[in-house]
């Protein structure tokens, strides 16, 4: 896989209730990070390892469909978001202030 791609796979890091509870509990660090709409797991993975230098060991992906939204009476939508679980191996730590 290209370096160029593997760049653009990784949108943002999900910051919400639960995916700070998934990061700092149980024996498997999880991370929850907002990625490209048609990226696969393999290259999320890629990604991943190319950027924190981190070993994965497994990757998850959600579609999360956007809600319906009203303003007035027009009816809008957001925008749909692809989230992948990303499993650390035993011992792997993420710090997102050491990113390349």
């Amino acid at each position: 896989m290209k370096a160029e791609r593997l760049l653009q796979v990784i949108l943002a890091p999900v910051i919400t209730e639960k995916a700070t509870f998934i990061a700092e509990s149980g024996a498997k660090p999880q991370i929850a990070l907002r990625v490209a709409s048609d990226a696969t797991k393999p290259e999320i993975k890629a990604a991943v390892e190319m950027l924190f230098k981190v070993e994965v060991e497994s990757v998850s992906v959600l579609n999360r469909k956007g809600k319906v939204k009203r303003t007035g009476r027009y009816m809008g939508r957001r925008r749909d978001n692809r989230i992948a679980y990303v499993s650390l191996k035993k011992g792997q730590e993420l710090d997102f202030s050491e990113v390349n």
